[in-house]
């Protein structure tokens, strides 16, 4: 018997990490934690290269179809190698970022009008001819941009030059809320705003709502 996927997405200092962990500790069962990229495995070689900048030093050096395979690959690489088998015997997978995040920031390299034909094609790829699963809930946390960029450098004690090529780059994250928003209300992702009036939302208020939505599919 297949178990549950669920996902948490977010950019960057929308306060994924904590959420997962107060997911993690009021879930009950068989739970497995999946963090993506899985940066100690050698299946995210592309994926460090990218974001180090060596195929560029801006993300639209590298079009939304090719990064999106990057990624991708490093998926199905985790799958089979990783938390496949837990998932295939009931276990309930939860997953700090997913295809989901290409449906994030690729999309946002985008127009408009091609935004429909790449998520057609990122669910074809990778859940039908890679075959990894499909998850049953997608919970995007957003966090406006200059919110998350306040929390980042404090994360990274105001050393800028410690962010990503996505990280440092606001433009393309004001991008990538506005494209994650809307794959959020085509793909039926939950929404959960986790700021108010310039300021974060507490933890548990966040986590609430967050298990909330969860909840519907366990």
């Amino acid at each position: 018997m297949k178990g549950r996927i669920i996902v948490l997405e977010g950019l960057d200092g929308s306060g994924k990490s904590t959420q997962l962990e107060l997911l993690r500790a009021r879930l009950q069962g068989d739970v497995v934690y999946v963090k993506f990229p899985a940066y100690d495995s050698d299946s995210s070689a592309l994926v460090k290269m990218y974001l180090a900048g060596e195929f560029g030093s801006q993300p639209g050096d590298v079009n939304a179809y090719a990064a999106s395979a990057f990624y991708a690959v490093d998926r199905f690489a985790s799958f089979k190698t990783d938390w496949g088998k837990a998932y295939l015997n009931g276990a309930t997978v939860i997953c700090d970022r997913y295809t989901t995040s290409n449906a994030v920031h690729q999309a946002s390299k985008l127009e408009a009008e091609e935004r429909d034909n790449y998520l057609d094609w990122l669910y074809e790829f990778e859940f039908n001819q890679l075959g990894i699963p499909k998850p049953d809930a997608v919970v995007f946390l957003d966090m406006p941009i200059d919110v998350s960029q306040r929390l980042m450098s404090g994360r990274y004690e105001g050393d800028e030059g410690k962010k990503d090529i996505h990280e440092r780059d606001t433009a393309y994250l004001e991008h990538c809320r506005e494209a994650a928003l809307y794959a959020a209300d085509r793909l039926g992702w939950t929404v959960v705003h986790c700021s108010e009036n310039g300021e974060v939302r507490t933890r548990q208020s966040i986590a609430d709502e967050v298990y909330a939505a969860v909840s519907q599919v366990l």
